[in-house]
């Protein structure tokens, strides 16, 4: 099983395909594997694509001590070296996208392209009141698949749960660390939710690298009123929508990667002409 040693934390990854190295970041408490549903078996036809469980989720470890934005984002660039990519396109969704940001933001000459899936320095209210609600209330574990998909939500392909959850003697649970779920828990009790250390709108405008902005044309994280910040916060970023919720790679997989490659075609071919 590969897995690259970062301190004390064991992360995990996998690479598919070969060209130009495509890194993609899952959202809060997934697994990498979910992408090798759709976007693998498609971006790996034409590019060498690397995905990963940041620490505390799917098969990484968990760190010793708290999560920081800083270490999500060294779990995003360590696969990157321990392949020997000098630079990749990435994509980031929901909080992965948060993550990315920072990695491209900090790291210029390692990130070419940035995609952002469903995610801006500042959710809906709707879409935070949701995610916390289903987060900080999901027990340790479930009695069985239907029961896991009836909470976390039916709408999700039946096939993601695959790699979503976890089964141990006979009863079903999210692939992460309860730390997650408990940060939402200590939200929704009234407290206050914990400090990022870092400016998010100010990473946005940092990254130097060409941005596109994927939104949820119907997502409730992503409101449509954001749409002008986004755009505001740095002129090399560009907004495509797609027919779909929050889950934009599991509802329109299609969709997001006609939009992506779209935007990658005169990236690419800027990219030849300087070779």
């Amino acid at each position: 099983m590969p897995t690259i040693k970062l301190d004390d934390t064991e992360i995990y990854y996998e690479v598919h395909g070969q060209g130009q190295p495509f890194l993609f970041f899952s959202e809060t408490a997934c697994s990498g594997e979910i992408w090798k549903i759709y976007q693998v078996p498609e971006f790996s036809k034409d590019h060498r694509v690397i995905i990963h469980d940041y620490r505390g989720t799917g098969r990484s470890s968990k760190p010793s001590t708290d999560y920081t934005t800083r270490m999500f984002c060294d779990d995003a660039v360590a696969p990157l070296d321990h392949v020997h990519v000098t630079d990749a396109i990435v994509l980031g969704h929901s909080m992965g996208g948060r993550s990315t940001a920072f990695a491209a933001a900090k790291n210029p000459a390692r990130v070419e392209a940035l995609a952002l899936i469903d995610y801006t320095p500042e959710n809906a209210p709707a879409g935070t009141r949701r995610t916390t609600e289903v987060v900080g209330n999901t027990p340790d574990s479930f009695p069985s698949l239907e029961a896991a998909r009836h909470y976390l939500g039916k709408k999700k392909d039946p096939e993601r749960y695959r790699h979503y959850l976890k089964e141990e003697n006979g009863r079903f649970s999210v692939k992460r660390d309860p730390h997650f779920r408990d940060q939402f828990k200590r939200a929704l009790a009234g407290g206050e939710r914990p400090k990022l250390g870092v400016d998010l709108w100010q990473l946005i405008g940092e990254v130097r690298c060409p941005i596109l902005s994927v939104r949820g044309a119907r997502s409730d994280m992503y409101a449509a009123e954001t749409v002008a910040k986004m755009k505001a916060a740095n002129p090399r970023l560009e907004v495509a929508e797609v027919d779909a919720g929050h889950d934009v790679a599991g509802e329109q997989p299609k969709g997001l990667l006609e939009v992506v490659e779209k935007w990658l075609r005169p990236i690419m071919a800027q990219r030849r002409d300087f070779q």
